[in-house]
């Protein structure tokens, strides 16, 4: 028999008559122990950015993390888009902010729509996500745990285009392959083709198409009923803001006397980080300042042990049928 009793430590008390230190533990110090373990460790995150070429995946990459991770790019003319074949390339960069250190990798998946026959073109980004999988498999069942270096993919954005009427074939069949695999975040590419208008008929069409072809796009988690009022809004409205209408620029611009990110046009100025112009600033709190962990739990705890659940089984059942037929070669 277990019996469960609580004590609520107290913080040292100093009395008139003595220094005396009354019921005081120190565990109340282990989020701070935790907090300089993990900062002097130092924290990674894989990221992959999928949709077809000229949808301004590698200007968003750069505008969310304040770096350019494509200096060295080669651009392809249509002729070499349409025979390119998709390829898998992967940037990885430390950035480094108030003494936190971040290993940042972005997996490009150019070569990805471009086809004339985009029949299958999933299926090197599927493999790749299992690769993954399978090395952390590996390594996690080695002799070296100690070391195990995570490449498996956190989070995966996804840019719909915002030419169309919603969901295109190719969408649909994109994330249905991946959703049992990755956490997969949709984005209104270049939204500052459409007008406010068009942005929320065509987020709701492309919201009813989710929900119609059973796709599970990364959910975010419930707020705890501790949470302030403030923080509680901000989740509410990521929620209602999806999928992400984003624009991206690197360049900087004159507005209204401050200098700006944003895209000059004959008609005006777009500004990246406006709220009432794109979801810019929304997708970059969501994805690194408040959701970060969450996407690699998820990872972790949902995605990650399904693939591995998944490996047990097979092993268990070729174990099983090895036993059968020993059995039958001794009888």
């Amino acid at each position: 028999m277990t019996a469960n009793i609580r004590y609520k430590s107290r913080i040292p008390v100093k009395t008139e008559d003595s220094t005396e230190e009354k019921q005081y533990v120190g565990f109340a110090t282990l989020p701070n122990q935790v907090h300089r373990k993990s900062v002097k460790k130092g924290f990674d995150f894989t990221l992959m950015v999928a949709g077809e070429s000229g949808m301004g995946k590698s200007t968003l990459v750069n505008s969310l993390f304040l770096t350019d991770l494509y200096k060295d790019r080669k651009l392809l003319n249509a002729e070499e888009r349409i025979n390119q074949t998709v390829e898998i390339i992967k940037h990885t960069v430390d950035i480094e902010e108030k003494g936190v250190k971040l290993k940042l990798t972005i997996v490009d998946t150019p070569g990805f729509g471009d086809a004339v026959n985009n029949n299958e073109c999933w299926k090197p980004i599927t493999d790749y996500i299992d690769q993954q999988f399978e090395q952390y498999f590996r390594d996690e069942s080695g002799l070296n745990r100690k070391n195990i270096q995570d490449n498996r993919v956190h989070c995966c954005l996804y840019f719909i285009p915002p030419f169309g009427h919603g969901l295109r074939p190719v969408d649909v069949e994109f994330m249905k392959a991946l959703h049992e695999k990755v956490n997969i975040i949709p984005l209104i590419a270049k939204a500052d083709c459409l007008t406010p208008n068009e942005i929320k008929k065509l987020k709701d069409r492309i919201r009813e198409e989710i929900d119609k072809f059973g796709i599970k796009v990364y959910q975010f988690p419930e707020c705890d009923s501790d949470e302030d009022e403030e923080f509680k809004q901000l989740d509410k409205e990521l929620k209602e803001c999806t999928p992400f209408a984003v624009i991206g620029s690197n360049t900087v611009v004159e507005a209204r006397g401050q200098r700006v990110r944003g895209r000059l046009y004959p008609w005006g100025i777009v500004e990246v980080e406006n709220q009432s112009h794109c979801d810019f600033v929304k997708l970059r709190n969501m994805l690194i300042r408040s959701h970060m962990h969450d996407l690699k739990d998820v990872t972790c705890d949902v995605h990650y042990e399904n693939y591995r659940a998944q490996c047990i089984q097979e092993m268990t059942r070729s174990e099983s049928v090895r036993g059968e037929d020993n059995r039958k070669r001794t009888t």
